[in-house]
């Protein structure tokens, strides 16, 4: 089996090759059956080791493969997809749960050929909900499900509200770098994992990010991998790394995705090859939007009856 190293050399000699062509942003994606979006939650177990970047470039990555994507911001916190795509819209999901828009109002379309939900701080509202409004509520967020893909980016650490994504998404991808704390902080919110869901196959799926090379990644990964099914019995898969490169920060300070600013970088080629996996790789059976409602919500008949 080909690692992921050589595969990248393979793909930069095609991206290189004259007269190829590619599928762009633009590429009129195909419409899926609604509810059967795939749901590909991004978390970490610290701030800063690229989480938004990564779910925001995975995106266009999709895109580009002709997925129709939307990413929802889901940091309660730190809300910043539309800050790394120099965008400021004027509503996001505060807005739908208090009923003032509904939520094609408040989805907003990139010149990237992507979609996003702006800043999920309303989501701590949600447990206070009465039955009626929470029902409104999910009847506005299952308008979503008519994409192909929907990647949540999630607030870095372990709580009740990141579990809860992990928990109820198709794929839940962690990033981590090299660094001892990154990987420490990882590793933390894998174990908690452990300790709160039943379920020991829950999709879990590893990038490392800023990494030297191939063998560095596949250390840091193989490391985790190991401890997670030894000591916690959670299966844990490397998706893949991601090279320490410029491009990356020169692509923030200019607020664009580096996929679009450089493609050929390594960066990019390697989010590519990350998101080519996940599509050869789908899950057995997406629960879909509706799916992940139920679980984020606990009441199935509540869902359905929307």
């Amino acid at each position: 089996m080909k690692d992921q190293a050589e595969e990248l050399r393979e793909i930069m000699k095609r991206k290189n090759a004259p007269g190829k062509q590619t599928k762009t942003a633009a590429t009129k994606p195909d419409i899926k059956p609604v509810d059967k979006a795939r749901i590909i939650t991004v978390t970490s177990g610290k701030g800063g080791v690229g989480k938004t970047n990564l779910s925001v470039n995975m995106a266009l990555a999709f895109a580009r493969l002709g997925k129709k994507v939307v990413v929802m911001d889901a940091d309660l916190g730190l809300a910043n997809v539309n800050v790394m795509l120099n965008m400021i819209p004027k509503f996001n999901l505060y807005h739908v749960i208090k009923k003032q828009k509904t939520m094609r109002e408040i989805l907003v379309e990139t010149e990237y050929g992507i979609s996003i939900v702006a800043g999920a701080s309303g989501f701590s509202q949600i447990a206070n909900m009465g039955e009626k409004d929470r029902k409104d509520f999910i009847r506005e967020l299952d308008t979503l499900s008519s994409a192909d893909i929907i990647i949540i980016d999630t607030s870095a650490g372990v709580s009740s509200n990141v579990l809860d994504f992990i928990a109820a998404a198709d794929d839940a991808v962690i990033i981590t770098t090299p660094e001892p704390t990154a990987i420490t902080d990882a590793y933390g919110i894998i174990k908690i994992i452990a300790t709160e869901y039943d379920s020991l196959n829950m999709g879990l799926k590893l990038v490392v990010n800023r990494a030297k090379g191939a063998g560095q990644a596949r250390n840091v990964a193989d490391r985790m991998i190991n401890i997670a099914g030894q000591f916690l019995n959670l299966k844990v898969d490397y998706l893949g790394f991601i090279y320490e490169d410029s491009a990356v920060q020169q692509a923030v300070l200019r607020q664009k995705p580096f996929m679009v600013v450089d493609p050929k970088c390594k960066a990019s080629i390697c989010v590519q090859h990350i998101v080519d996996r996940m599509d050869r790789n789908k899950p057995g059976e997406s629960r879909g939007f509706g799916g992940m409602l139920r679980r984020l919500f606990g009441n199935k008949e509540e869902v359905n009856s929307v």
